[in-house]
């Protein structure tokens, strides 16, 4: 039998875009890899579903290379199970290269499971298209902003169907059920696929003069953390608000030239913003200070995702903002790395090797 070899390309992400809570997503040009090679000669293997992964990047030291605990073979064998194939190929050896930062508002776990479920549907030979896996991935993680941006990249809109009967008790199923460990009784171990059309999602167009900056302090937020201390309800005239910038930012960012005062407006928040401060040092200031009138490139400032990443959005003086943004970050005692970034337009991808 003949050496099969691909590779997996997947983005990072940045979620909500200031008033898009849980609503808009970008995918950006940093990108996750899973090189699969699969030689039925190789049989040397102790995982007990066959396969022997590596792994390097970020908090390498802390990333399980088992393959029923590593999120990304863990959401790949979910996807064969619900298909009927219980282990992946004999001599199939798994590579991952991270490079992004895990916890820090990227969209890290958003990668690895759309790669995973990437990663089951080629191993399967499965021929699902991209709506058909993000329906998958919707299964593990239950907000598409982030997995629909890495899946289908560019800058993309989501919203959850509703859905009904079986379908609602489906998609409501404890986590653990998808994705089992140890404790998760044999018999509540999903193995049927999930329903059809969970999500729906559609991509803007973007201005490509606008880059993201992306400021990425070296500490974690859990995203459970940082959901957790968000209000149950909210005052009307705050969800108004969102709305009405988001109804512009989504055309905004469209414009050429961009208007920068536009964007910038647009672009703030008080559904998700405000009350993570608390979890991010210098949050607050950033947002108040790393403004236009200082920033002439300037098109607007967000928190990413869950954070504590920055992103700010801009035509030019890039390096003048992440500067700035560090500076303020440094008064808190926290260091910074910083990126520029454009829109990964593919989303994910596939390369056979």
């Amino acid at each position: 039998m003949s050496v099969e070899s691909f590779q997996i390309k997947v983005p990072a992400s940045s979620a909500n875009i200031g008033p898009g809570f849980d609503v808009l997503g970008v995918g950006l040009q940093l990108y996750l890899t899973i090189k699969v090679t699969i030689d039925p000669k190789q049989t040397d293997c102790e995982d007990a579903y066959n396969a022997n992964i590596s792994y390097e990047g970020d908090l390498a030291e802390k990333v399980p290379l088992q393959s029923d605990k590593n999120l990304i073979t863990q959401t790949a064998l979910y996807v064969l199970r619900c298909n009927g194939i219980e282990k992946f190929p004999v001599g199939t050896s798994i590579h991952v290269n991270n490079p992004i930062p895990l916890g820090r508002g990227l969209g890290s776990s958003a990668s690895a499971i759309v790669g995973g479920v990437y990663l089951g549907n080629l191993i399967g030979k499965l021929n699902f298209d991209k709506n058909r896996m993000l329906d998958y991935c919707l299964m593990i993680e239950r907000h598409p902003d982030n997995i629909a941006a890495a899946m289908l990249g560019g800058f993309i809109g989501s919203y959850l169907n509703e859905l009904e009967g079986a379908e609602y008790d489906a998609v409501n199923e404890p986590i653990d059920y998808v994705l089992p460990t140890s404790t998760t009784p044999k018999d509540k171990i999903i193995t049927t696929p999930p329903p059809n059309h969970i999500g729906e999602y559609l991509q803007y167009n973007w201005n490509k003069k606008i880059k993201c900056v992306a400021i990425i302090p070296n500490f974690e937020v859990s995203t459970d953390k940082s959901r957790s201390i968000l209000p149950q309800s909210y005052e009307r005239k705050d969800i108004i608000y969102n709305l009405q910038r988001i109804a512009i930012l989504t055309q905004a960012l469209t414009q050429d030239p961009p208007n920068h005062k536009l964007i910038y407006q647009s672009m703030k928040d008080k559904i998700h913003q405000p009350y993570r401060t608390v979890l991010i040092p210098g949050l607050d200031l950033v947002l108040s200070k790393v403004v236009p009138s200082k920033h002439p490139g300037l098109c607007g400032i967000c928190l990413s995702g869950a954070g504590p990443t920055i992103l700010c959005l801009a035509t030019e003086g890039f390096e003048e903002i992440a500067l700035d943004v560090i500076e303020i970050f440094k008064s808190e005692g926290i260091k910074c790395d910083w990126k520029i970034l454009d829109l990964a337009y593919d989303g994910a991808t596939v390369e056979y090797l």
